[in-house]
């Protein structure tokens, strides 16, 4: 959510103001699309990477506080689990100084909270879930100090009024029933954020949208879960079950999921502020002072503070994003798909295939998803997270089609075409991009070593599969160190 909030308790009238209030904001910020208030001249692009904390042996460890004291930047903050971190990376122009100056400010940052943290008793691993993680690590006692969370909890069990349910058939089936939130926790991903202007925000979100299940196929780095090997991006129905709002009797009923896909392509940013305000009651109905009429009225922007909180609620895969910087008021796709790790150099080429691809399917004089069904969007997302980079996909014009065959022939020239557009040079794009190129070709990313490498552990050393997952992690995080990308690593 990216926002403090006292502990307390909600009346009916706090609820009723607050409803009134988003109302405020939305009404200002139709009136801030209408008059072109937006920054559009210095488009960023950003990104945040959440982490797992983990002791020497490769378990998780609830330090996080203890971690972000020794860190001692404001770039770092806590997540949901005491067992987790989070860094946003600051904002930049896509290719000022070039992908290596990218790649090195953020291994720099991440190199140096590793040193931090070790003297505090822990070690980072970017990986989607941590493999080690038990189900009794994800209890309330893992459930982050920070009175944001634990009120987010107390709100979310009071509107569903019964224990959450987690249900994944993969290779193994899971079953489980959760009193808290804290298995969301589970969940670390990569977000990167693209600042655009109004006029275009419709058509990057929806570029977005068509391309998530790709991403997800590409990418996925999460195929175990409380010890149980599940789908490849097992990261996605954990993150729809964990936060999910609705019992059984109301799901039935067709009420939407807080994590949310959306149900069809939008014209507008406001599409997505109005769903939020028209679908979704509010969790945490906390009001500011600002009216947004009156600091509009002024001059100034407003900040849309209930809005915004609201927003941060609401678990779109591809989120809107409203924030002023500078006194300056800017749109930004939050792109929320894809885990993280495995290497910084993998989350570089996530990034650049996701920046460069959108660029060029907005390009398109026939856009895709004026070709593709929104619901087939959506689909592609949960085949990409089932079945990783062995996903068969579908794209208009190809039909169903393996995943790797789509990026190779269309998709991946599209990507160094729109990042030539954006004005990188083909001596910046062909390493990043390759990195993407050598996946298809391999058929190997994070999720593919990871079970491949537990099994071999599992067969050749006869251990138990704790120990075994145990032992991947630990190699898992000497290879995340050599940064060399996960299709290069060797299972032995």
């Amino acid at each position: 959510m990216g926002r403090d909030v006292p502990a307390l308790v909600f009346t009916r009238d706090d609820r009723r103001q607050y409803r009134n209030k988003m109302q405020n904001c939305l009404d200002a910020f139709a009136q801030m699309l209408r008059e072109e208030r937006f920054e559009v001249e210095r488009p960023q692009v950003g990104l945040e990477l959440e982490l797992n904390l983990v002791d020497a042996a490769g378990e998780p460890t609830m330090r996080s506080t203890d971690v972000l004291e020794a860190i001692a930047d404001p770039a770092w903050s806590s997540e949901l689990g005491r067992f987790n971190l989070e860094i946003n990376i600051p904002p930049r122009k896509l290719t000022a100084g070039g992908p290596d100056a990218w790649e090195q400010e953020i291994r720099d940052a991440l190199n140096h909270a590793e040193g931090r943290a070790a003297a505090a008793g822990a070690h980072l691993i970017m990986i989607g879930i941590l493999p080690t993680l038990r189900q009794g690590d994800a209890g309330e006692a893992a459930l982050s100090e920070d009175p944001r969370y634990r009120l987010l909890n107390e709100q979310i069990f009071a509107a569903r009024g019964e224990d959450l349910r987690i249900s994944v058939d993969g290779v193994d089936r899971l079953r489980t029933y959760a009193d808290t939130i804290t298995p969301e926790a589970a969940c670390t991903s990569t977000q990167f954020h693209l600042q655009v202007s109004p006029d275009e925000f419709a058509n990057y979100w929806n570029a977005a949208q068509a391309i998530a299940g790709v991403q997800v196929a590409l990418a996925a780095n999460s195929p175990f879960l409380f010890g149980k090997e599940l789908w490849r991006e097992t990261r996605i129905p954990l993150f729809e079950q964990a936060t999910d709002t609705r019992p059984e009797e109301i799901k039935v009923q067709g009420v939407r999921p807080r994590v949310w896909f959306g149900e069809r392509w939008i014209t507008s940013v406001f599409d997505l502020f109005e769903e939020n305000v028209r679908y979704f009651p509010a969790l945490l109905p906390l009001c500011d002072e600002e009216d947004p009429q009156e600091t509009i009225d002024g001059g100034d922007a407003p900040e849309l503070g209930e809005l915004t909180l609201h927003n941060g609620t609401i678990y779109r895969w591809n989120r809107p994003i409203y924030a002023v910087a500078h006194g300056k008021p800017h749109l930004r796709v939050e792109n929320r798909v894809l885990p993280a790790g495995p290497t910084v150099a993998d989350v570089l080429a996530n990034g650049a295939f996701y920046y460069g691809l959108t660029r060029a399917l907005v390009e398109e004089e026939r856009t895709v998803w004026s070709r593709m069904s929104f619901s087939a969007a959506e689909d592609n997302l949960h085949a990409g997270a089932r079945h990783g980079i062995d996903a068969r996909l579908y794209w208009p014009g190809m039909g169903e089609v393996p995943v790797a065959e789509l990026v190779l022939r269309r998709l991946l020239p599209m990507a160094h075409r729109g990042l030539e557009l954006s004005g990188m040079d083909a001596a910046w794009r062909e390493p990043l991009l390759g990195i993407i190129e050598q996946r298809c070709v391999t058929g190997r990313n994070g999720a593919l070593w990871q079970a491949e490498m537990f099994h071999h552990i599992d067969q050749a050393d006869h251990v138990d599969s704790h120990e075994a997952l145990r032992r991947m992690t630990r190699q898992y995080m000497e290879y995340m160190h050599l940064n060399a990308p996960a299709h290069t690593w060797p299972v032995d």
